[in-house]
């Protein structure tokens, strides 16, 4: 009988929280299918306005946003699977002086606010005239300290007798970085790719600040435009909302067992 309760129990919670979370997206779909009238006076549309969706695409540059938004993604991407993975396995397999100091110092950042460093960092691409452009949005944020200690944590669990057989064969450190610690930190990869795509996507304040132009402005940014632009067209606002923010939603349905994956394997102790 307790078995059968707390089974319950589980499951409403489970419930609770799966209406909390699809709750918000019901109700952004229901008001861009909205007429303009209808928006604060009833729940369910009358008459379900499927060419908002057209008319939001039409009323702002969301072709342009878009490409920026997608430019600036895959070069921070890029810039993440590259740099953390050559830092986190230096931290990981290289011995080097002060090894350990450097790595807390690099984790006591994680604890620096990034409002802290937002004015700094808008000050170098000021004087470096950057502004308006893809290194603006991209260069600043290559590389990330979650990242390392992401990869590193997971480059710890593979077996050395690996990357000491290989070596024993005439593969260089490079190769063995190449061939065999990449190839088997996928599911790691695939974690910081997750991670790094949703925080650039989603990214707001510093394209903000690096951006005057419709011409480089990114998807959120543009939606902030979009909204001062129609005012109180909220059924717009959700229209373009939405068509921002499916791309994220459908990348995390297809890659979420490689986001836990990678989560839960690199969870070790040296």
């Amino acid at each position: 009988m307790n078995h059968t309760r707390t089974h319950w129990i589980r499951h409403l919670l489970l419930m609770a929280g799966a209406v909390s979370v699809v709750g918000p997206f019901v109700w952004m779909l229901l008001t861009a299918v909205k007429s303009r009238s209808e928006v604060f006076t009833t729940v369910l549309p009358t008459q379900w306005h499927w060419e908002n969706f057209a008319h939001a695409w039409q009323a702002a540059p969301f072709g342009r946003y878009y490409l920026n938004s997608v430019i600036m993604t895959v070069g921070i991407v890029v810039g993440h699977i590259v740099l953390d993975s050559l830092a986190a396995y230096a931290f990981a397999r290289l011995r080097f002086p002060w090894k350990r100091t450097v790595f807390f110092l690099l984790l006591a950042t994680m604890l620096v606010p990034t409002f802290v460093t937002v004015i700094p960092a808008f000050s170098i691409i000021v004087s470096l005239g950057w502004i308006d452009s893809y290194q603006a949005l991209i260069v600043p944020r290559l590389a990330d300290v979650f990242g390392i200690v992401l990869l590193r944590q997971y480059f710890s669990t593979i077996p050395r007798e690996l990357e000491e057989a290989a070596r024993i064969d005439g593969c260089s450190r490079l190769g063995v970085f190449l061939r065999i610690v990449l190839p088997l930190s996928r599911p790691a990869l695939a974690t910081l790719t997750i991670f790094a795509v949703l925080f650039s996507w989603n990214d707001f304040l510093w394209p903000l600040l690096v951006t005057n132009g419709d011409d480089m402005r990114t998807i959120q940014v543009g939606l902030t435009a979009f909204q001062g632009r129609y005012g109180t067209s909220w059924h717009l606002l959700m229209a373009g909302t939405l068509m921002a923010t499916v791309p994220t939603i459908i990348m995390f349905l297809f890659f979420q067992r490689s986001l836990v994956r990678g989560l839960t394997s690199g969870g070790v102790k040296e």
